[in-house]
């Protein structure tokens, strides 16, 4: 008996997913395991592994499609067996927007403003960019009457010129008054010059829902230091002489893991959660890495970070951070995080504030490591140290500032006496 196959559930936040790429054809064989359709999910791109057998008798959703999740979007069934159990298949988009039925008419006063078009928006207003709506005008052309050949129907340049072009309705204006003597000023429309419109692909849509409703709904503040790394490079130069051939030694980022992993251990409050009005509290230390992949943001997730040594931890970063990289990286990867560190040093940023990824309660954001003028407090005398500013966010309806600060401060002693980080 056939089955369906419906849209998986490939992360923990996903609600919907894009068929980017099918792996098999109708009539192929198809064996449990074996790569079906690539998904664009809220958090990366994943390939699905068909759970059933048999031979893919119908393809219901094609490329390019958005479907939720437990939507059918294919049929794997017997040899022989019937493609279709009565249901439609599954067009595009697009194709469903063609066979909207008509409005109503309209008012003889208003009939011309409502009037449908095959690129018009949900609110009856005429997609076109800027650039085509400025040479509709100049040309005399009604686009509610052109066809638009941009993304989703979009009117671009091109199709007023061929309106304009193939019409030869208006006639030239008649010429205007001689314009004042000087420079004359730009249209508004055409001041910024041709503007460029780029659609946003799942993740990036996701990450700017996410981030939006992280500073809309989380009080956030921020607690600043510098950590004197002096100790850090000295170990680090000393890990690399002793590294076995093939080995990488463990990076700065990587003793910032270790040691806010420790420190979550001793202030469980950062290693929680705002929820529905009350706080979580997570046994397990599962930091996230912030990864940047094509123009989005992932953030893998490095499991019981405390439990881990140091080459450890090194070595599971540098396998998740090439995964993203891929596009190889999988959901269960993906999920579970109960804090972040994000860097952005390898830059050249010596400071900066980042958002916290909710629902987790702080996210620390590590700059640049820099050579700088120290004064010793003992001695009083000014020494050169190695120096790194960190900045720790922090959800102030679960970490409040002595909370945080005690934290941070954690960070900084380990990072600081760095030998217990290489145990």
């Amino acid at each position: 008996m056939a089955v369906d196959v419906t849209m998986p559930r490939l992360s923990d936040s996903m609600e919907e997913g894009t068929v980017l790429r099918w792996m098999k054809s109708v009539g192929d064989e198809v064996k449990r395991g074996d790569e079906l359709v690539e998904i664009e999910t809220d958090k990366a791109n994943m390939t699905y592994e068909a759970t059933d057998e048999g031979v893919l008798l119908e393809i219901l959703a094609e490329e390019g499609s958005t479907l939720p999740i437990g939507e059918p979007i294919a049929r794997i069934g017997e040899p022989g067996e019937a493609s279709s159990n009565g249901a439609p298949k599954r067009e595009q988009p697009k194709q469903e927007e063609e066979k909207q039925p008509e409005p109503a008419p309209a008012p003889a006063a208003t009939q011309e403003r409502v009037r449908p078009s095959p690129s018009a928006d949900g609110d009856g207003r005429v997609k076109a960019s800027p650039v085509a709506r400025r040479m509709a005008r100049e040309l005399n052309v009604q686009l509610d009457h052109v066809q638009g050949s941009g993304p989703g129907g979009r009117i671009v340049k091109a199709d007023v010129e061929a309106a304009a072009g193939s019409t030869q309705a208006a006639p030239a204006a008649a010429p205007a008054a001689e314009a004042p003597r000087g420079e004359r000023a730009p249209a508004p429309e055409t001041a910024k010059g041709e503007v460029q419109v780029l659609e946003l692909t799942r993740i990036q849509s996701t990450i700017a829902r996410r981030m939006a409703e992280s500073k809309a709904t989380i009080p956030h503040f921020y607690l600043s230091m510098e950590i004197d790394m002096t100790e850090a490079v000295k170990l680090r130069a000393r890990l690399k002489e002793i590294a076995a051939e093939g080995q990488a030694a463990p990076t700065f980022n990587d003793m910032v893991v270790k040691a806010c992993a420790r420190a979550l251990r001793d202030f469980p409050r950062a290693n929680g959660a705002y929820r529905d009005g009350h706080i979580e509290l997570y046994s397990r230390v599962n930091v996230g890495v912030a990864v940047a992949a094509q123009d989005a943001l992932v953030v893998p997730t490095i499991f019981d970070a405390d439990m881990k040594s140091l080459g450890e931890i090194a070595a599971r970063s540098r396998e998740l951070a090439a995964k993203v990289r891929e596009g190889k990286i999988t959901p269960p990867e993906l999920s579970g995080g109960t804090f972040t560190v994000s860097n952005l040093g390898m830059f050249g940023i010596s400071n900066f504030s980042a958002v916290i990824n909710p629902p987790q309660a702080a996210i620390l954001a590590v700059g640049a490591l820099e050579p700088k003028a120290v004064v010793d407090r003992d001695t009083r005398r000014v020494a050169v140290r190695d120096m790194m500013g960190v900045t720790l966010a922090c959800d102030h309806r679960i970490v409040y500032g002595a909370d945080g600060a005690q934290f941070l401060g954690r960070v900084r002693d380990l990072l600081q006496q760095p030998l217990a980080l290489a145990l």
